[in-house]
């Protein structure tokens, strides 16, 4: 597979398996570009996660070869790694919050690493508690929160340093379908900004609900559809600046 201009990911013919187990990931080859949405989607251990864990940087793959923003992750050194990692934000499917820091100390976790100042930090939170809907729950602890409240902090906290990709691993599949909808609309909010977005979900439901996606299917460690080569939609407005 050639190198597709302006893309910022690119798979060509990977495998992934663990230890000297069968592959969970065949010959994968597909070509992701900014600004676009996708819905990774396939039955239950089809391979979804593991794909996502190559995406955010979490696994390397066995054979193959992967390029992000430019760069050969099979040879990328890795003490580089953390520099690509910055560039994506991770929205897990058990949230992953902090349990002993609120709302607002949980979504400026990524800022405070990076070194910013408290008073660099302050505005961007709170906007971002506004656009998730939570500025009245700024001060409470993940305990105290719904399923659905949760998933909209690590939304924020995911999506706060502004990543140039967003992948989210069934991101709806501990709430309602209301809530299903109104965290897609996020999503859509932040895909409009040109961030890419890659949803994984085994909900067919929700892949009529974002009518500019494009859908990439695994059957069996193998992308049956891999559709996502060719659109590259505009970038729009739609999330606090």
């Amino acid at each position: 597979m050639g190198t597709g201009a302006g893309s910022i990911v690119e798979f060509d013919n990977v495998g992934l398996r663990y230890g000297t187990d069968r592959e969970v990931l065949s010959d994968v080859s597909f070509t992701l570009y900014p600004g676009s949405f996708y819905f990774l989607t396939g039955a239950s251990g089809a391979g979804k996660t593991s794909m996502l864990k190559l995406l955010y940087c979490a696994q390397r793959p066995s054979r193959g070869v992967v390029r992000m923003f430019g760069n050969d992750m099979i040879t990328l050194p890795r003490q580089r790694l953390p520099e690509v990692r910055r560039r994506i934000g991770v929205v897990f499917q058990d949230f992953r919050l902090v349990p002993h820091l609120n709302a607002f100390d949980n979504i400026a976790l990524p800022l405070r690493i990076a070194g910013m100042s408290e008073r660099e930090i302050a505005k961007p939170v709170a906007d971002m508690l506004e656009w998730v809907g939570l500025d009245q729950r700024a001060d409470a602890h993940p305990a105290t929160l719904s399923g659905g409240e949760q998933q909209r902090v690590a939304i924020a906290r995911a999506v706060i340093a502004r990543p140039e990709m967003l992948v989210a691993d069934e991101p709806t599949g501990n709430v309602d379908p209301e809530m299903a909808v109104k965290l897609l609309r996020l999503f859509e909010a932040l895909n409009r900004l040109g961030t890419t977005v890659v949803v994984a979900t085994h909900d067919v439901h929700l892949l009529r609900k974002v009518p500019d996606s494009l859908i990439m299917r695994l059957d069996k460690g193998r992308l049956s559809d891999p559709t996502g080569a060719l659109r590259y939609p505009p970038r729009r407005e739609g999330m606090p600046r």
